[in-house]
């Protein structure tokens, strides 16, 4: 698969640098080792094994080829890795290496450790995120522009509480993610620690668990979760949700990128959203990455979904199907977030666009609150249609809507210009703008 052209750009390629085979086998090996210290430590192996283990093992050049050909056979990287490992330790400590412990244990904690940098990458985009929405709240509390539902105008209220939205999601997101945990994995062939070679060590299978976790710098499981993959649908889920968060982000900003409303432009870069054939064009590419990698995502979280049900203790296919998704899931959502802290911090916003767009149905958003004054003069039904007609006839001769209703026949005379005015003016019809884009501030700054 052409994956440079098709795939890794949606990533993060600070993320792919660090994601690798060799990654994946390091992290593999911190585990061994790790479970080796640990087990020294109570005396489930001889003094000095742990050491003589890292001396052997830390610079090994593993065959990454010849543990990639290993999976077909064995079904996972960790059968062929420990079989490497083993040969390159003298015949007396082999026995030792990788005691009590099975593939699943290897492999899961492995990919935690591979995952752990990612949610600290993930969490610091969240963050940029967050300061430049803040910014953009804060200048444009007051800014007002048009509402739309099903696509269509509305009712105006001000652009920061749309950034608000975008940032509560973000937050939402970052704040979820922070709570998952990633647990160390180490059970033994079916979770209750019966592999350990030295009588009465059986018993210590859960303090090694536990001390494992935090030499690793994992969180420690209730028990062993070979076929228990909550820890799997939480991350999944939580990735899921920042996807969204950061998709809701691109979908409104490309819709007011579009020519005709023109309210918001990506930054500006040197060839960015260049096209192929048109170059007068300016596409909002920065928001379709955005958009391709949480589809992406989405998609591949229902497979960790699907896979989550595992039969008795170890799965067949279901655990061997979450690998790739819950990697690529976080790559994905790493590069999604680069481009979202890009747009929020250079996003062009143009509030002359914002106002002309206001005009745009002459006056007809603000009919809902010229009925309202309408209704005590003119009855209910009469000042809904007046103040319709009324707004056709701004739009048609392109005159102020209050213009229109002084002239209308039915209000001429009937009301004081100054209040037409103000009723037909959305800066004054905001609700509660202002207060929630306050009221998110309050709420961002609440590490």
């Amino acid at each position: 698969m052409p994956d440079a052209l098709l795939r890794h750009p949606f990533m993060s390629q600070t993320a792919l640098a660090e994601c690798h085979d060799q990654a994946m086998v390091q992290a593999m090996l911190a585990f061994e080792l790790a479970l080796a210290d640990v087990q020294e430590a109570r005396g489930g192996v001889p003094e000095g094994t742990s050491a003589e283990m890292r001396r052997c093992l830390e610079n090994h050049a593993f065959d990454m080829a010849a543990v990639a050909a290993g999976v077909a056979s064995g079904g996972n990287a960790a059968i062929p890795f420990v079989k490497q490992a083993r040969s390159a330790l003298p015949g007396e400590l082999r026995r030792y290496f990788h005691q009590g412990a099975t593939s699943q244990d290897v492999i899961d904690s492995a990919l935690m450790l591979l995952l752990k940098p990612r949610l600290a990458a993930l969490d610091g985009l969240l963050v940029r995120c967050r300061l430049a929405a803040l910014e953009l709240m804060s200048a444009h509390e007051g800014t007002v522009m048009v509402g739309r539902t099903l696509m269509q105008q509305a009712l105006p209220f001000t652009f920061g509480v749309k950034v608000a939205h975008w940032a509560i999601g973000l937050e939402q997101a970052r704040r979820r993610l922070a709570a998952v945990e990633l647990p160390v994995q180490f059970g033994g062939a079916v979770g209750v620690h019966s592999g350990l070679d030295e009588p009465g060590l059986d018993e210590l299978g859960l303090d090694f668990m536990d001390a494992l976790a935090q030499r690793l710098g994992l969180s420690a499981p209730v028990l062993p979760w070979h076929t228990d993959r909550q820890p799997i649908h939480a991350l999944g889920t939580a990735l899921d949700a920042a996807a969204v968060a950061a998709e809701k982000l691109a979908l409104d900003i490309s819709l007011l990128t579009q020519t005709e409303v023109g309210e918001v432009a990506e930054p500006f870069a040197p060839g960015m959203g260049e096209s192929s054939s048109m170059p007068h064009k300016r596409n909002p590419v920065r928001c379709a990455m955005i958009r391709g990698a949480a589809r992406q995502i989405h998609g591949l979280v229902t497979v960790l979904l699907n896979a989550n049900a595992q039969p008795l203790e170890r799965g067949l296919g279901e655990w061997h199907a979450e690998w790739t998704p819950l990697v690529d899931s976080a790559l994905l959502l790493e590069g999604a977030l680069e481009q979202a802290a890009t747009l929020l911090e250079g996003l062009e916003v143009n509030p002359e666009a914002m106002r002309r767009n206001l005009a745009a149905t002459g006056g007809g958003i603000m009919a809902e609150p010229v009925s309202r004054l309408l209704a005590p003069v003119l009855g209910q039904d009469a000042a809904k249609r007046v103040s319709a007609e009324a707004a056709e006839t701004a739009r048609l001769k392109g005159i102020p809507y209050a213009e229109a209703l002084e002239a209308h026949a039915q209000v001429k005379g009937k009301l004081e210009a100054e209040a037409l005015r103000q009723a037909t003016d959305p800066a004054l019809y905001l609700g509660s703008s202002k207060a929630q884009v306050r009221r998110a501030i309050a709420w961002l700054q609440r590490k």
